[in-house]
């Protein structure tokens, strides 16, 4: 039987528990698990056998978030983590090594440029940066180096669509996988395995959870790529010395990816998601689509409002008309542009700062996805570490505020924006 999505954001991953008949997914609260005998321990060591070892690699409550949220993307299975940042390093680990490179897109989260730009040097990668509007940009970015193709679905912080059937199809010909960032546009919006993505990495922390209580991330495999088929990827695809030679994408398919990120990638980074945070977001995906569709609502119609006012210089809004995006909503997020955007202030800088202290609704924090409407200058906070050059290029210059816009009435949204609006173009 095929359920809808509606059916499997309550229902996958989520089985009563044996022990108990507990309908809702217990959060076990465990450092480990006994063995039934050491043949048995043996057995789960050596990968023989799955099951449960230790709350670092993987435990019952994280376990029903992984399926759950790998049944939602179309993926083979998934692995969570501590954070999405976590995420992007776990999607990175198995395919790169001192002197590879991923390319990346321009219009990515601040955090993320910085994560690609400096931190990931100290392992010997690097990142190249391209707008991934001009295709053949990144074709010509990509060299025997590269060993991944990244961008996000929804850019944070402008909103904007990324084609991602022309990037998967620069990704295959290349013969490397490409790795979309699905956090903005969540997998009700947007699944970009079916445009051609490798993996798919989440900050749960935003929409999947959806109300600011915990940090998570989860890396969702496609299953599909060829691991084999060249050299490129020896993790996956050569011996393994940790596991007397195994060889992960011969011995576990399309499940490679997975049972290497938990076996090597938890084991030895460690970035492991804790069960009570599983157990948040869970709750939180139960009411995913139900929130997008509000979350949507919301943001064309504050959207609509902003670009009508005198002190507004420009919208980003894929939803809107006006767009140079909004031919590709019906196609990679046929159910709505999500409900994040951002919008420049014609009296630049300060204005945006006395705006931002002047909302009263609104809240004034680094995140977004939370049932709550919140605004952030981007250029004085989340991109304060990048010059003014990249902030812009990522669509967070100086007179630059990003929106989540949360599910309260829109009216009352529209409300604060104009009171405040006023008095920051006073």
């Amino acid at each position: 039987m095929t359920l809808g999505f509606d059916t499997l954001q309550v229902h996958a991953g989520s089985r009563p528990d044996p022990a108990t008949g507990a309908r809702q997914t217990p959060i076990y609260q465990t450092t480990a698990y006994v063995f039934r005998d050491a043949d048995h321990a043996a057995a789960l060591f050596n990968l023989q056998e799955v099951g449960y070892i230790y709350s670092r690699l993987t435990n019952p409550t994280v376990a029903a978030l992984a399926e759950r949220v790998a049944t939602l993307e179309g993926g083979q299975g998934a692995v969570c983590c501590s954070s999405g940042h976590a995420a992007q390093i776990m999607a990175l680990f198995p395919l790169m090594g001192p002197g590879r490179n991923v390319v990346a897109s321009t219009r990515l989260y601040g955090g993320t440029v910085t994560q690609f730009s400096q931190t990931i040097r100290r392992f010997g990668w690097s990142a190249k940066f391209v707008d991934f509007d001009d295709v053949e940009a990144v074709k010509a970015a990509i060299d025997d180096d590269t060993r991944a193709v990244f961008c996000e679905s929804i850019a944070n912080p402008g909103g904007y669509i990324t084609d991602l059937d022309a990037i998967s199809e620069v990704a295959k010909a290349a013969g490397v996988p490409l790795i979309v960032d699905n956090t903005s546009a969540t997998p009700y919006l947007c699944r970009p395995i079916e445009h051609g993505a490798t993996l798919v990495v989440h900050s749960a922390t935003k929409y999947l959870t959806g109300n600011g209580t915990v940090t998570g991330g989860v890396v969702v495999d496609s299953g599909t790529f060829d691991w084999s088929a060249s050299d490129k990827f020896p993790s996956l695809s050569a011996p393994e010395p940790a596991y007397h030679g195994l060889k992960f994408h011969e011995t576990f398919g399309p499940l490679a990816f997975t049972f290497h990120s938990i076996a090597i990638g938890l084991r030895d980074l460690g970035m492991t998601l804790n069960p009570q945070a599983a157990h948040y977001t869970l709750l939180g995906i139960e009411t995913l689509s139900l929130r997008m569709e509000r979350h949507c609502a919301n943001a064309l119609k504050i959207a609509e409002w902003l670009e009508g006012h005198e002190a507004v210089a420009e919208v980003t809004y894929a939803g809107l008309p006006s767009s140079p995006y909004a031919d590709r909503v019906p196609r990679i997020c046929p159910k709505g542009a999500g409900g994040l955007f951002t919008f420049r202030l014609k009296a630049g800088y300060e204005a945006c700062v006395k705006l931002v202290n002047a909302l009263e609704l609104f809240s004034h924090v680094a995140n977004l996805g939370d049932t709550r409407s919140l605004i952030i200058h981007s250029a004085s906070t989340t991109h304060r570490q990048l010059t003014e050059a990249q902030q812009i290029a990522a669509g967070a210059g100086p007179d630059v505020v990003r929106l989540s816009i949360g599910i309260e009435d829109p009216a009352d949204l529209i409300a604060d924006l104009e009171q405040a609006l006023a008095k920051a173009t006073a």
